[in-house]
């Protein structure tokens, strides 16, 4: 895991605020869950109100006395993720993190098959999201004296296959803007290097136990599992911002 801290260190996250982007979904449930077991006052958003909401009670109900808030949010809206920002901001006393899980894949057999439909689709999902969340919270992760914004990306966006042309350039664009915001956050930090990170973890794919279950003969080789995922979302943390910032973190091995 290209020496991404597997552990959150003792305090690492204890006390922060960290918003979840994308919380309902397998990936969302899992980084939830662990850190709110870390300690962390956990606010995640997504579009699917009543999947939120599970999300939420469960990682409630597994670490009794956390703090678990949710909301739907529309990211395609920056002014609705600043205000999501402002609100969290005014009632926790900072933020500390954003962790962007917002996801979504479309394909074809063939480059020439491929839709544009797809692009407009995941233009939206995979890039204006992240569009939105970091110019929302860009500001508040600054003045934390841990902030992170996190994008989980995938390996493909580096070696493009003919028929994953739209989601490879959608996941690329994303990187792209998450190593804009880091350099922004370098610059703020001056000569005393940056106070602030933004990271891009890297996969191949994800799995998760229903997967398993529609599958069971399936060797999903070379996933990661979504609660490793999650460790390593938290792991970040134990990482100085210098370290982390504006680098691509591998969870499955660099092509």
């Amino acid at each position: 895991m290209n020496g991404i801290g597997t552990n959150s260190g003792p305090g690492a996250l204890e006390g922060a605020v960290v918003a979840v982007a994308g919380a309902a979904g397998p990936a969302g449930r899992a980084t939830l869950l662990r850190l709110a077991e870390a300690g962390a006052t956990v606010v995640g958003c997504d579009a699917h109100p009543e999947r939120l909401a599970e999300a939420v009670d469960a990682a409630r109900y597994a670490h009794g006395g956390a703090t678990v808030t949710g909301e739907t949010v529309d990211l395609l809206d920056v002014d609705a993720a600043r205000d999501w920002a402002e609100r969290t901001e005014a009632e926790f006393g900072r933020i500390d993190g954003l962790v962007h899980l917002v996801g979504g894949w479309r394909g074809s057999a063939s480059f020439e098959e491929t839709a544009l439909s797809d692009w407009d689709a995941l233009e939206k999902l995979l890039i204006r999201t992240v569009q939105s969340t970091s110019l929302a919270f860009q500001q508040s992760l600054q003045r934390s004296d841990r902030g992170r914004y996190l994008l989980i990306s995938a390996a493909g966006a580096g070696k493009p296959t003919a028929g994953n042309a739209a989601y490879a350039s959608a996941k690329a664009a994303a990187e792209a803007w998450t190593l804009a915001l880091a350099d922004a956050f370098r610059k703020a930090g001056g000569e005393a290097g940056p106070r602030t990170a933004a990271a891009i973890l890297v996969v191949k794919a994800l799995v998760h136990d229903a997967m398993r279950a529609e599958r069971p003969n399936a060797k999903f080789a070379g996933f990661t599992d979504v609660t490793e995922l999650a460790e390593a979302i938290a792991g970040v943390w134990d990482r100085p911002a210098t370290e982390v910032n504006g680098k691509r973190l591998w969870l499955t091995p660099q092509p």
